[in-house]
């Protein structure tokens, strides 16, 4: 395929695009380096700080436990990822491959779900995690399922379709059991829309605040999002500090996206179409 030349202009509107997408992300990292006095009043658009300093990420790093939200943002993101990556997988071979009635009611079913205001579904989800005894733990990953695992089966029905028929056949013929060959031969092939899904329900999980904050009301257990949203006191909103930890917990899944974008745009694109 013959490759065509970006035109001049279509080239300044593209870099301009990306300079206004960066300008936040830029704004915020030269609003941790400033000192308190300088994020309000006659200094706060200066692009160079007067006086640059890291006390907003000592603040946020040693005095306000961030690194812990981080672990804990860890923990709860790939747990949710390996759960729903299974059930996901599964469920998905099941709608592909199998014939019923209902099953575009089903698709739409899910569909559906994933609309749902959260409001709506995190009262019942206190409730159950009280009585079950649960609240204030890890196992607020089974509840981050409720908005990640929709579109997780969406994406991965989209990927197993693509797999011809008859390679499931020929692995049956040479003796490969359904679960041989499901685990086998099927998910590797459908490994673009495994990792897309993997990728994305890790991101989604890690910028969750409503659950982690009703479920977990202890410190102890609070995640990225929620350790942010505390930066505060009854008068002011601590801006410093929070650009800083904003910083910081970019980094992990600026990092993951950075290393992974060509299985990410691969997963999406092999998925949208159909040959």
């Amino acid at each position: 395929m013959k490759k065509t030349k970006l035109k001049p202009y279509i080239a300044v509107i593209v870099g301009c695009f990306i300079l206004i997408s960066l300008f936040p992300f830029f704004w915020i990292f030269i609003t941790s380096l400033k000192p308190g006095s300088e994020i309000f009043g006659d200094t706060a658009f200066r692009v160079v700080p007067v006086n640059p300093t890291f006390e907003n990420y000592q603040t946020v790093i040693i005095e306000k436990g961030i690194l812990r939200a981080v672990k804990n943002s860890f923990i709860v993101s790939i747990f949710t990822t390996l759960y729903v990556v299974v059930v996901a997988s599964m469920s998905s071979y099941v709608i592909a491959r199998c014939s019923f009635k209902g099953k575009n009611l089903l698709m739409a079913l899910v569909l559906a779900v994933s609309m749902f205001p959260q409001m709506i579904i995190v009262g019942p989800v206190f409730n159950m995690f009280y009585k079950l005894n649960i609240l204030n733990s890890y196992w607020v990953a089974l509840a981050y399922s409720t908005i990640t695992l929709p579109s997780a089966v969406w994406i991965m029905v989209a990927h197993i379709k693509k797999i011809p028929i008859s390679v499931e056949n020929a692995a049956q013929i040479d003796g490969c059991s359904t679960w041989r060959t499901l685990w086998s031969v099927v998910f590797p092939m459908a490994a673009p829309g495994v990792f897309t899904t993997a990728i994305m329900t890790f991101i989604a999980a890690w910028n969750e605040y409503l659950l982690t904050y009703t479920l977990n009301s202890d410190t102890a257990y609070h995640t990225v999002p929620v350790a942010i949203n505390a930066l505060r006191t009854q008068f002011s909103i601590l801006w410093g500090e929070i650009t800083a930890s904003t910083v910081v917990v970019v980094i992990p899944t600026l990092i993951i996206v950075l290393l992974f974008q060509r299985q990410i745009v691969s997963g999406v694109v092999n998925g949208a179409v159909k040959e």
